[in-house]
C-alpha cells in the first residue's frame, strides 16, 4: 500500500511498449524510422527512463506527444481511446472510420508493387528492342 502522495514514476520503456501495442505498431517499424535494429527497440522498451532526445523521436514515430509517454496511465489511455471511438462512430452514423492499418506497412507494400511494375516495364522494353533488332536484321538482308 502506498502512503506517499507523490505520483508513481512512469516506466518509460513499458509505456512505449504498451502504446506501441495499443496503436498496433511493430518494433520493426519503429526501428526502421529510428534507423536502429529491432533488438535495440526491444532494449529501449526495458529501460525505466530514456534520454529526452530518444523519447522525443519515439513519440514522433508513435504520433503522440512526449507527455503521453512520460505520464502514461494505461487505464486513462484505454478510456480515452474507447471514448474517442464511440464518439467517432456516433458522428459518422454508426460507422467507425478509424485507420485500421499501419501506414508504414502499406508504404512498403506499395514500394514492392512499384518494383514489380518496373521489372515488368523493363522486360517489355527488352522484348520490343529484340523485336526491332530482328525486323531491322531482316530488312537489311
Amino acid at each position: 500500500m502506498r502512503t506517499s502522495t507523490m505520483p508513481e514514476k512512469t516506466h518509460q520503456g513499458r509505456a512505449i511498449k504498451r502504446l506501441r501495442e495499443i496503436l498496433h505498431v511493430k518494433q520493426d517499424n519503429i526501428a526502421l524510422e529510428l534507423n536502429i535494429s529491432q533488438q535495440s527497440v526491444s532494449v529501449l522498451e526495458t529501460r525505466e527512463t530514456l534520454e529526452p532526445e530518444q523519447l522525443e523521436r519515439i513519440a514522433k514515430v508513435l504520433g503522440v506527444p512526449v507527455e503521453v509517454i512520460r505520464d502514461f496511465n494505461e487505464e486513462a489511455t484505454i478510456y480515452n481511446i474507447q471514448s474517442n471511438n464511440t464518439y467517432e462512430a456516433e458522428v459518422n452514423g454508426g460507422i467507425a472510420t478509424g485507420c485500421t492499418f499501419n501506414a508504414l506497412d502499406k508504404w512498403l507494400e506499395s514500394m514492392e508493387e512499384v518494383k514489380r511494375l518496373n521489372a515488368a516495364l523493363l522486360k517489355e522494353k527488352d522484348e520490343k528492342i529484340a523485336l526491332l533488332e530482328r525486323v531491322l536484321a531482316e530488312k537489311s538482308k
